[in-house]
């Protein structure tokens, strides 16, 4: 067993004090009892020859407490438990939780219409033909003059006169209230086709009659649940998928495939009339709205007469507009027309869709 003594300074005097000591093990060694007694006496100042002393010292000892002195302080005992405070039960507060609406910031649209000039331009238009373009509104053409422009263009440039044009369409998809339009696909038959190769198109049908049928008209796939195996084993891939009503319980397995070319009725890719079908999906267009309102596709390539390109035009505008209710106002926000090299011109697409009155006189 062993003993540690430090040595503490106080403002009374040095005394030793005993710690680490195993209080229950002095009993069984009287020994050391007595040794370590006098040695505190030593250091304290007090004679090993006193018996009564001594007596009381290891008494002391013997009992856990303090060797006292008349050099040494009184320590007052403070009671010591040997188990942890109970925590106090905590109230829980309540939180209400309060249901912020959240305030969306509407756009501000000024109108400007009645100022001299436009909100944050220059003027309404340049006084001469070289300017600097940010300082004026973007000029809406008219759709044949954006095209006789996007056709000189090319021919000052020295680009290739067959290069794609592309429409770039904004959609206003509010409806009432908090309601919008969904994200739409649509096929449409261009009055003037751009592209020299037809489609390909599967048909599922069981009915032996209805699958000649689709074979004649020119379909490259035709057949029942044999035909969705092809497909999921990437055996079979089409540009168009089309079924009769009877067998779309059997063609579901395929919508996580085909996604958006999965047959659907508002689409029209579900019916009986197989002719017809096959008419629209054999050379028809297809486009689809992009990042929530935005329509962007090829219409025609530049070589093409102008007045094709126009109705091939009218035709994409005209099925656009027919996703929204006419009482909701114009569907298209804005309308641009550009080919492949040159730059961008906004057209007015009002002017396709509702030509001014011819004068009677």
């Amino acid at each position: 067993m062993k003993f540690e003594a430090k040595k503490k300074q106080t403002f009374f005097s040095n005394s030793y004090v005993v710690i680490n000591m195993d209080y229950s093990s002095l009993y069984s060694n009287s020994k050391l009892v007595a040794e370590l007694s006098c040695d505190l006496f030593f250091h304290s100042g007090v004679g090993p020859g006193c018996s009564s002393n001594m007596a009381s010292c290891v008494r002391t000892l013997l009992k856990g407490g303090y060797l006292l002195t008349s050099r040494t302080p009184r320590v007052c005992h403070l009671p010591a438990r040997s188990y942890a405070a109970p925590a106090r039960a905590q109230k829980k507060k309540e939180v209400k939780k309060e249901v912020e609406k959240e305030v969306k910031k509407e756009k501000r649209v000024i109108d400007d219409s009645a100022r001299h000039k436009p909100y944050g331009l220059t003027a309404w238009a340049p006084v001469d033909d070289v300017y600097v373009a940010r300082f004026y509104p973007r000029p809406v053409l008219a759709p044949a003059v954006a095209l006789l422009r996007l056709k000189l263009y090319q021919e000052l440039d020295a680009t290739a006169p067959d290069q794609p044009v592309y429409i770039d369409l904004k959609l206003d998809m509010k409806l009432e209230k908090k309601k919008t339009v969904d994200a739409f696909v649509s096929t449409v038959q261009l009055p003037h086709s751009f592209s020299t190769g037809l489609n390909t198109v599967a048909v599922f049908t069981e009915n032996p009659e209805q699958a000649q049928v689709a074979r004649e008209q020119g379909a490259q796939f035709v057949g029942g649940p044999e035909l969705v195996e092809q497909i999921l084993e990437d055996e079979v891939s089409a540009d168009f998928y089309i079924s009769v009503p009877e067998m779309l319980p059997k063609i579901v397995p395929l919508k996580n495939k085909l996604r958006k070319k999965f047959p659907k009725s508002k689409r029209g890719s579900v019916g009986v009339n197989i002719p017809k079908m096959m008419a629209m999906f054999k050379t028809g267009f297809e486009y689809q709205v992009e990042k929530d309102c935005y329509v962007r596709t090829q219409i025609a390539t530049l070589d093409m007469p102008t007045e094709h390109i126009l109705a091939n035009v009218k035709s994409i505008l005209t099925d656009v507009c027919s996703h929204r209710p006419a009482e909701y106002g114009p569907f298209i926000e804005r309308s641009i027309l550009a080919s492949h090299t040159s730059e961008a011109l906004r057209f007015s697409s009002q002017e396709i869709l509702q030509p001014p009155p011819a004068d009677k006189s």
